[in-house]
């Protein structure tokens, strides 16, 4: 049986360390989450498989990361000064502020009053200011997307590595939107993370490379352990495309609160690299420019068939970190009836991205020979390099494989009498127990074989 609600996820989350309101302790920063212990572990892998797939396993894309702070003529050429809004509504009954396309039946949320004002924009850009003078001439702002640091380093890019088309850039990292009602846990959060990749191309073989990039996304998520039936692919209407957009198809989930988004694909065109590029709609290189205003960059690359220079299309496929996190905790949570008619909470996460590989727990914590043991094998498994390996010293050898099961542990090996030939069985010495999370079953393995066996079942 699935997650029935995101009450029940949300307990999970602060119960175990995976993820806590920020600022908790007073009171809360609405909008802002903190990653706990195990949690910090499952976005750090889920990032790491995201880079691995889009970087290390393509020959075509580079990686950056780029400034957080931004200059205010970036985000002014783009378009987000100007753009980048929401509708937002007051309640005039308790003063109260709505995102107007989240209102339902025209009523306030809090009290269910109809008198609200008219929607009015919005900018979700978080200003600040730049040096020690606060003035008009001093603000920028903490970047709403981590696009925008690609494209005003495609010509950095292009020269220090000589790529051609069609290539990509890559980039994991923080992007601030102040959201006029944050909501559904981590899912619509004013702090968050993208994983955003920027793909350019020769103008008129973006659309076929829109299709790739949309069916690549979507199998990248099911190899995350997300089924095609809780994914979906949704093609944007012509009235809902952002305003640098030609087509978006959403890759959408089934969260808990319902089928949202979870990663654009979008076809940006020559939008932003043609804003950039001094800023002339008709990209004429030769015009004047007021270097305190526009560009002077010639964001521009050799067409690969006639070696003219041409400012390329860019698809752009990008999606939320913390969103991807709500989505595989989704996906992994589980509630089990076992025989003896309890029941067990366990996380399947894929073994890539669960937070703790392997646990390793001693029968008895007050027997040195046995915990000298155990931690002997957990230094030697965590060597391996596969990922966290956590000596679990409870005593309790039953709630702790509980305790793993519901934090998506992907195996329990247990140093008993047995592995130091101290039981009845004398065959058993220099072996241990190891147990699967999924089934259950347990069996014993020689220490011997202990790494090869784990690292063969963590990559299956």
């Amino acid at each position: 049986m699935p997650v029935k609600n995101m009450d029940e996820l949300v307990s999970l989350c602060k119960r175990r360390g995976f993820i806590f309101p920020g600022s908790d302790i007073y009171g809360g920063l609405q909008g802002t989450y903190d990653y706990g212990p195990l949690g910090v572990e499952l976005k750090n892998n889920l990032k790491a498989a995201w880079w691995r797939a889009m970087v290390y396993e393509r020959d075509d894309v580079e990686g950056l990361d780029a400034s957080i702070l931004t200059h205010k003529l970036v985000l002014r050429h783009s378009g987000h000064e100007a753009t980048f809004t929401d509708p937002m509504v007051d309640c005039r009954n308790c003063q109260s502020r709505w995102r107007a396309d989240h209102v339902v039946n025209g009523r306030c949320e809090r009290c269910g009053s109809d008198d609200l004002t008219e929607p009015r924009p919005f900018n979700m850009m978080f200003k600040t200011t730049i040096g020690p003078i606060a003035d008009e001439d001093s603000y920028g702002y903490l970047r709403p997307e981590t696009a925008q640091g690609i494209f005003t380093n495609f010509k950095n890019i292009v020269d220090s590595t000589s790529r051609r088309l069609p290539f990509g850039v890559a980039q994991i990292g923080k992007a601030f939107r102040n959201e006029i009602t944050p909501r559904n846990f981590i899912f619509r959060v004013r702090e968050f993370e993208q994983m955003e990749l920027e793909y350019f191309v020769k103008p008129g073989s973006d659309e076929e490379w829109h299709r790739h990039w949309v069916e690549t996304r979507l199998q990248w998520w099911r190899d995350q352990g997300l089924l095609s039936d809780n994914l979906q692919a949704y093609n944007q209407e012509p009235d809902e495309l952002a305003h640098y957009a030609k087509a978006t198809v959403d890759i959408l989930y089934r969260f808990p609160h319902g089928l949202e988004e979870l990663e654009g694909i979008a076809n940006r065109t020559d939008f932003d690299l043609g804003s950039h590029t001094r800023n002339q709609a008709d990209y004429n290189l030769t015009a004047k420019v007021d270097p305190n205003e526009d560009s002077t960059a010639k964001l521009v690359i050799p067409d690969p068939d006639t070696n003219k220079p041409i400012v390329p299309y860019v698809i752009e496929p990008s999606a939320g970190v913390d969103r991807g996190v709500l989505a595989v905790l989704t996906e992994a949570y589980t509630h089990e009836e076992l025989d003896n008619g309890k029941e067990r909470v366990v996380l399947k996460l894929r073994p890539h991205l669960a937070p703790i590989k392997v646990a390793i727990l001693p029968l008895a914590r007050n027997r040195p020979e046995i915990v000298d043991k155990a931690k002997g094998i957990k230094r030697e498994l965590q060597a391996l390099g596969f990922g966290r390996v956590f000596y679990e010293d409870t005593g309790n050898i039953g709630k702790g494989y509980r305790r793993h099961d519901e934090v998506g542990t992907p195996f329990c090996v247990t140093v008993d009498f047995d592995t130091l030939g101290q039981g009845d069985d004398s065959a058993l010495k220099d072996t241990v127990t190891i147990r699967d999370r999924d089934t259950m079953a347990q069996e014993r393995v020689p220490i011997s074989e202990l790494a090869e066996y784990v690292r063969s079942r963590l990559q299956a």
